[in-house]
């Protein structure tokens, strides 16, 4: 089973460098990307899962309503992604709903950064994604907990996907960085030991960023950006599809597991 994911969030990279960027900015970077991503998933007859943040939901709802139309799930990723507040878990829920019209039963915390289980059981969800457990120096380094999905508080807690042993993570970067055959065969040895994959990306990695220098953004997030980051998720979702294994979305997967 495959879980893929979007972080669907206005661009606030270049603020992170210096740069003042406005919401405005933002917003046509993470439209621009999403159009793209959109586009790649319905070509290839997939679904995916996306974490919308109140920001993009009020801000684009055409493209909130296109993402429904065409299958996929909408889940809640906080309020203003760059600057994230504790009471965001009910007033995420509260705006994504009224934009969509549906009940929201997933979340995931901008950044990743750490969330009080009891507070998303609270706000009414099932699942969270807020937890990527790679060996990574930072926010991201969490040895501890388990690599795969386990119960917390009474909510579903699905963390992203990194190979056994050694933890290596196997999200958006990776994809951005790595050749990519090395990466096929790191995500099918996960499928083989797990029997699930889960991973995430962003609308403004599919924007190109390496003809926007203004943005200021680090190399390692510029490669392979844009149009060369449509056709490397291209691939991934055709080598995917030609294993045989199949796409659902994060309330499916709670469904089977629970």
């Amino acid at each position: 089973m495959i879980l893929l994911s979007f972080d669907t969030e206005e661009f606030d990279g270049p603020r992170e460098h210096g740069v003042e960027f406005s919401l405005q900015q933002g917003m046509e970077v993470s439209k621009e990307g999403t159009r793209r991503i959109l586009d790649c998933l319905k070509q290839n007859s997939v679904k995916a899962t996306f974490f919308c943040t109140g920001n993009f939901a009020e801000n684009a709802p055409e493209l909130m309503q296109r993402i429904m139309d065409e299958g996929h799930e909408v889940a809640c990723h906080g309020v203003d992604h760059f600057e994230p507040k504790e009471t965001d878990f009910a007033r995420s829920k509260e705006i994504v709903e009224r934009v969509t019209g549906r009940t929201v039963y997933g979340y995931r915390q901008p950044r990743m950064f750490p969330v009080v289980e009891s507070e998303i059981k609270r706000a009414g969800y099932r699942y969270n994604s807020s937890l990527n457990p790679a060996f990574i120096p930072g926010r991201y380094m969490h040895l501890t907990e388990p690599r795969t999905w386990f119960m917390k508080d009474g909510v579903m807690q699905i963390p992203a996907s990194v190979t056994p042993l050694i933890r290596f993570p196997l999200f958006w970067l990776a994809l951005h960085n790595l050749p990519q055959g090395v990466y096929h065969w790191m995500v099918r040895r996960v499928l083989k030991h797990d029997g699930y994959f889960v991973t995430y990306f962003h609308p403004w990695e599919f924007y190109d960023l390496k003809e926007h220098p203004e943005f200021k953004m680090p190399f390692i997030i510029k490669n392979h950006s844009g149009r060369e980051m449509v056709g490397r998720l291209d691939k991934l979702i055709k080598m995917l599809k030609a294993h045989g294994h199949e796409f659902i979305t994060y309330t499916e997967f709670t469904d089977k597991q629970l």
